[in-house]
């Protein structure tokens, strides 16, 4: 196993087998965390992207901050009018769905909103879908708490009950169960479209402002020169970087442009068991690579979070030779590497780090790379 020597275009065309260079990939939620990302790397990889999404509510906002050039438009999905007018132009040939309502707490306050968002708003993309005459792919992304979560000490497998206590989870089972029906309903035709869901533990990495979610909450905590407030120091997560999930979410891509039909159904990318760590866990290894980490235990009364949650990825370890790239402790250097960065100078390392993540893959010899 060596180390990479060439030049990056070379390193970027071995990717995925190159076979988004010169798509057309629709990307919904494009201007969420998870969604920048993508949509830095899918343009890296040589796509023409479209993007449609809510105008970003954080400031600052990661889309915003790398400043690429593509297809923007800024559409609720509630809105099939507007969305079909916008997804029949573009006429993608890969859809990405990643937008959605993404908060456990804010469902609490806004239920309707959530279940509207995260059910009708997949309805209305998969029905718009089947309009489309160039679309080989479709991956829907949902999340670990789709899971009916019992607590248990093992990870949950695909084959598990879908539920959730609280309304965003529940919105997502109701994610998983649309996008099954709308398969077996629509998109099970010889030589036709291929459907998949994709189902991630708990994303870290740069460019993360959301609000209650635990590092852009520290983030602000520590600009502002004070404790950031925890909530369960002792609830158990599997945290994985942002550039991990998104590496399964494009092999998955692959696999369906392929036409390998076994792939369209639903997939589970987590990390491994070392990466199941507590909140307190994660803080405690931020705080290595970080000194200004302090955060005190909350005394507020919270609604239902889940205490312990995994995920076990073994069918996409064995079936699509996905795995992860960094470590734990490597995915959450590059988390505190990046805060800090734009903090002490307001530089993005998102690029760097996305190259960085690149060239190990190759290094180790990933599936994928």
């Amino acid at each position: 196993m060596g180390v990479w020597s060439g030049t990056l275009e070379e390193l970027v065309e071995s990717m995925f087998n190159n076979i988004y260079r010169g798509r057309r990939v629709l990307i919904t939620g494009h201007t969420g965390f998870k969604g920048s990302w993508l949509t830095l790397w899918l343009q890296q990889l040589g796509a023409n992207v479209t993007g449609v999404a809510l105008a970003p509510e954080a400031e600052p906002n990661h889309w915003a901050l790398l400043n690429l050039e593509h297809q923007s438009h800024f559409i609720d999905i509630r809105d099939e009018n507007a969305l079909r007018q916008v997804v029949v132009q573009a006429n993608p040939e890969i859809v990405f769905h990643l937008a959605a309502q993404p908060l456990v707490r804010r469902s609490y306050a806004q239920p309707v909103e959530t279940f509207a968002t995260n059910i009708m708003g997949t309805a209305n993309l998969l029905n718009i879908c089947r309009s489309l005459n160039d679309l080989a792919a479709i991956v829907v992304v949902t999340t670990d708490k789709c899971y009916e979560n019992k607590e248990w000490v093992w990870g949950y497998r695909e084959i598990d009950p879908l539920g959730g206590h609280d309304p965003y989870s529940a919105s997502k089972a109701g994610t998983e169960i649309v996008a099954a029906s709308f398969r077996r309903s629509f998109f099970n035709t010889p030589g036709g479209t291929l459907l998949a869901t994709a189902r991630a533990g708990n994303v870290i990495g740069g460019g993360d402002w959301s609000d209650d979610r635990l590092i852009p909450d520290l983030v602000r905590a520590i600009a502002g020169q004070q404790a950031l407030e925890i909530r369960s120091p002792k609830s158990t997560r599997p945290w994985q970087h942002v550039l991990e999930c998104l590496s399964g979410y494009l092999m998955l891509g692959q696999t369906l442009v392929e036409r390998d039909g076994s792939a369209a159904d639903a997939w589970n990318f987590g990390p491994d068991r070392e990466g199941n760590r507590t909140v307190e866990a994660l803080l405690t290894a931020l705080a290595r690579d970080w000194p200004n980490v302090k955060w005190r235990l909350s005394e507020d009364v919270h609604p239902h979070e889940a205490q312990l949650l995994q995920l076990d990825s073994s069918k996409s370890r064995q079936l699509l030779k996905w795995q992860p790239v960094w470590t734990f402790e490597e995915g959450v250097n590059v988390t505190a590497e990046w805060y800090r960065s734009w903090l002490e100078d307001r530089t993005v390392a998102s690029e760097t780090q996305l190259n960085a993540y690149q060239a190990l893959a190759k290094q180790r010899e990933l599936a994928w790379a």
